[in-house]
């Protein structure tokens, strides 16, 4: 991408925006997550403006090329152009999306490339709004987040031995070191967890509802320690929406 000069322009970057909030009378600034770049905050100038080419652009989902300069961490918009190509995810499809958007948003620092994430995205995108299984999608993403992040868990060998895992056995499976036996009646440390589940995840196939449902709660133990117990807010939504009825896969 082009450099010009002091301003470090970067030009028809590709994008998706994350989230965008007010700034000011006219403003919105906007996290967007890019395919060079990373996540970059940025002002676009006037988008709030009735007449305004971006208005109806800045929107999550949307397939985007950004434009943008700046020095500062807050850089300012140049340019945002809809590249197509990408369905957009509704129903339980785009609360799953959101849930998506918010683990990049907490997760990633600003300005630290993550190519590989980012095809990630896309194709979850693209899966989830042609209907794909939501929890196998939504698992595979936070486990491609959690490896480029360098928190990849262990989930094929027991963390004191090595030795393969036991599809039958029950383990402790601690945040830094992975899973171990659990001694029966036996309190120990970690998540409590099957053989089997971890080796589902390794696979990303899950053969059962109790098995897809172990390794969900697996996950979310997993993210929430790394979150350091910030919430994830798209959870709460979903529950809610549930509690009336509402279909959707809870993250």
């Amino acid at each position: 991408m082009a450099v010009r000069g002091p301003r470090q322009r970067r030009d028809d970057v590709p994008a998706f925006v994350l989230h965008a909030w007010p700034y000011r009378e006219t403003s919105l600034i906007v996290e967007a997550f890019t395919a060079d770049h990373g996540r970059v905050a940025m002002v676009a100038r006037g988008a709030k403006r009735p007449r305004s080419e971006l208005r109806g652009l800045l929107q999550a989902f949307q397939p985007l090329l950004l434009s943008w300069f700046g020095q500062a961490e807050l850089k300012t918009l140049a340019r945002a152009e809809w590249r197509g190509g990408v369905p957009l995810p509704r129903g339980g499809a785009l609360l799953c999306g959101f849930y998506l958007n918010e683990l990049l948003l907490k997760l990633l620092a600003r300005e630290d490339p993550h190519p590989q994430l980012y095809a990630a995205y896309e194709r979850a995108l693209v899966e989830l709004a042609e209907g794909g299984e939501q929890a196998t999608l939504l698992r595979r993403f936070e486990l491609s987040l959690l490896g480029e992040l360098g928190y990849a868990p262990q989930l094929a060998c027991e963390a004191d031995t090595g030795a393969p895992l036991d599809p039958a056995a029950d383990y402790r499976y601690a945040f830094d070191r992975g899973p171990r036996r659990a001694p029966p009646g036996a309190a120990a440390e970690g998540v409590l967890v099957r053989g089997a589940t971890l080796l589902a995840l390794a696979e990303g196939r899950y053969p059962d509802a109790e098995t897809a449902a172990q390794a969900k709660r697996l996950m979310r133990e997993v993210i929430d320690h790394h979150l350091e117990q910030r919430g994830i807010e798209s959870r709460r939504v979903i529950r809610d929406l549930l509690a009336l009825g509402e279909d959707g896969e809870q993250q």
